[in-house]
């Protein structure tokens, strides 16, 4: 299984160009399967997730060329589509779940594996299926397989009213409405910028969306949808990253086709913190020059702090001299990564919720493992700025959602290696 080594220390300076968001091409390529005709999708990123995807679309009946980074999807009819995701390719993936609005709205039913063999609960798909449920659709859970039908078709002239904003139950009630007759409104509707990305192409494809990127989202059902071309928007999170990336080693690094006002919340704690942002149309030039002020944070819904930045936030945190807190308020069970950041020397304490860091002076280069992919960016961080080398395994983790992870990083002058066990 393969390892990445980095020897910490180095200062990275430099470019790096930011990689079309996972988050946003993910549910697009979905939104293929709303039509017959052909769509053609740029600026997609060579992620493990993104050809989860194309395996699912190719077996429920697509026909996919990848070309670099852009994907064209075909198909000739989808009275031939597959109404199912097996679980082999849904268990590597929640986004897999993203099938069921568009085959509900096409097919009238479908048949999907409890994304990652979890059951309805922790993470729970049960937002997206009350959602369906008000839409007219029945549902039944056989044999880790939730069976879902809408016999006469899926309704309009409703509203979902979401008890949590969740960008997947949001996507899939689009995907889904688009094609139902009347129309849908979303209350508490997640605000993303890739809900938005979502929507603009629907409406490439002839469907009337309005509001998306607020909290109430408004969708006419039509009867059919076309083809589209359509460039996917910047990975915020990656851009994040790379940022962290430049403050943890007192660096410098301009960040490249990025759109700013997608960070903010993120720029924000790092102004505060004394970190030199100047940011441009497309642009984020980001420059150490003076100690980093410690910055408590809450994560939350967007527009507020991302939960998927929060782990490279804490690396941060930990070598800035002075207290700070972090509240996770999305998931449970998302500070797996602390463990591993202690072995690295970091100071922290978990009370429910809340992490308490006490900044330390170093970290020191030790062997740790990945539990997921934001903490696995996490301890990449912490290595680049340790003293001495650190053996990061599972990397498998960030292979889902870093595209050329390392190549990037050696661009910035880190000393960091990918190795075969």
């Amino acid at each position: 299984m393969d390892k990445i080594v980095i020897c910490g220390g180095n200062k990275l300076k430099g470019e790096v160009v930011i990689s079309g968001s996972k988050n946003s091409a993910l549910p697009i390529l979905f939104a293929s399967l709303l039509t017959d005709e052909p769509a053609v999708i740029n600026n997609v990123p060579s992620l493990d997730d993104v050809s989860t995807t194309l395996l699912s679309l190719s077996f429920i009946g697509k026909k996919i060329i990848k070309r670099g980074n852009t994907v064209e999807v075909y198909s000739s009819d989808s009275r031939t589509y597959k109404h199912r995701a097996p679980y082999d390719l849904v268990s590597k993936m929640r986004a897999s779940i993203l099938i069921m609005g568009p085959l509900l709205a096409r097919l009238k039913k479908v048949d999907v594996s409890l994304p990652g063999g979890c059951a309805i609960g922790a993470r729970p798909i049960d937002i997206h299926l009350e959602a369906f449920k008000k839409m007219g659709a029945e549902f039944s859970i056989e044999g880790g397989c939730v069976k879902t039908h809408a016999r006469d078709g899926l309704r309009g002239n409703t509203t979902i009213n979401l008890r949590f904003p969740s960008v997947g139950a949001t996507e899939n009630v689009l995907l889904a409405a688009v094609l139902v007759e009347g129309k849908t409104t979303i209350v508490n509707a997640a605000c993303e910028p890739e809900i938005e990305d979502l929507a603009i192409v629907l409406n490439k494809m002839g469907a009337k969306v309005t509001g998306a990127g607020t909290k109430n989202v408004v969708i006419e059902g039509v009867s059919e949808l076309h083809g589209f071309e359509h460039e996917v928007i910047p990975d915020r999170i990656e851009a994040a990253t790379y940022m962290v990336a430049a403050a943890i080693t007192k660096g410098e690094i301009i960040l490249k086709k990025v759109i700013p006002q997608h960070l903010k919340s993120i720029n924000d704690k790092f102004k505060k913190s004394g970190l030199y942002i100047k940011e441009s149309d497309r642009t984020i030039y980001v420059k150490w020059i003076k100690d980093l002020e410690p910055q408590n944070i809450k994560t939350g819904a967007y527009p507020e702090f991302p939960t998927d930045v929060q782990a490279q936030w804490m690396t941060l945190m930990c070598l800035i001299n002075g207290k700070s807190s972090i509240k996770e308020d999305v998931f449970e069970n998302r500070f797996l990564h602390v463990n591993e950041l202690r072995r690295l020397g970091a100071d922290i304490s978990i009370d429910d919720k809340i992490v308490n860091i006490k900044g330390v002076k170093k970290f020191s280069g030790a062997p740790v493992i990945m539990s997921d992919l934001r903490a696995g960016a996490a301890l990449i961080l912490a290595g680049l700025a340790a003293c001495g080398t650190t053996t990061v395994s599972r990397i498998y983790h960030l292979d889902r959602g870093y595209e050329m992870l390392e190549k990037k990083m050696k661009k910035l002058g880190a000393d960091i290696k990918r190795i075969c066990d």
